[in-house]
């Protein structure tokens, strides 16, 4: 019996160890991490958020993005203090969507560059890499209106970069839900925020 016992307590050690293990996985799939992630408040009582990623992007996706799939991610931030900004923030967030930026990856086979646009304004690079860099870089982006804050010591926010499966054609979105290398999210990552 004492035997016995003490295998059904080694199993289930090593189940636990298992999942644990299974639990910290994501972290290191992640393809997406923050390099800067900074936000001033403004005199006017706006948010300037300046923010640099670094993106891996997996074999599969560099070929999706060779084949003529052009690749959407989104940045976006979310304010959680104040409280009373913060609920602010939501509901017109949920008006409209102010609240991000939009970066579109594409490849012209032609000219063999790659292209990042942003709403209207789109620019040419030579490689990949040096295109994946402009893609969720931003720098002095003004969130909020005017007034929506006064002291610094007081905000918290956070920022994302994720690529948008939304935007994808059917199939590919259809494989994004079943592949993991698809699934590119930073996470959300706390804003270092000081006064300007």
């Amino acid at each position: 019996m004492v035997f016995t016992t003490r295998l059904s307590i080694k199993p289930s050690l090593l189940l636990c160890g298992l999942v644990l293990l299974l639990l910290s996985l994501p972290a290191w799939a992640e393809k997406i991490s923050s390099t800067r992630a900074q936000a001033q408040v403004t005199r006017s009582g706006q948010l300037a958020i300046s923010t640099r990623f670094d993106i891996q992007l997996p074999d599969q996706l560099k070929q999706a993005l060779q084949q003529g799939v052009p690749l959407y991610f989104d940045l976006s931030y979310q304010l959680t203090a104040p409280t009373l900004a913060a609920y602010r923030n939501r509901f017109s967030n949920l008006v409209g969507k102010d609240n991000q930026i939009r970066y579109r990856l594409s490849y012209h086979p032609l000219t063999g560059r790659y292209r990042v646009s942003m709403g209207t304004f789109s620019t040419e690079y030579h490689s990949l890499e040096s295109a994946l860099r402009a893609i969720g870089a931003a720098a002095n982006w003004r969130v909020l209106s005017s007034g929506s804050l006064s002291d610094a010591q007081a905000v918290r926010a956070d920022v994302r970069l994720n690529l948008s499966i939304s935007q994808l054609p059917k199939p590919f979105q259809i494989n994004a839900l079943t592949s993991k290398n698809w699934q590119l999210d930073s996470g959300w990552t706390a804003l270092n925020v000081s006064a300007e």
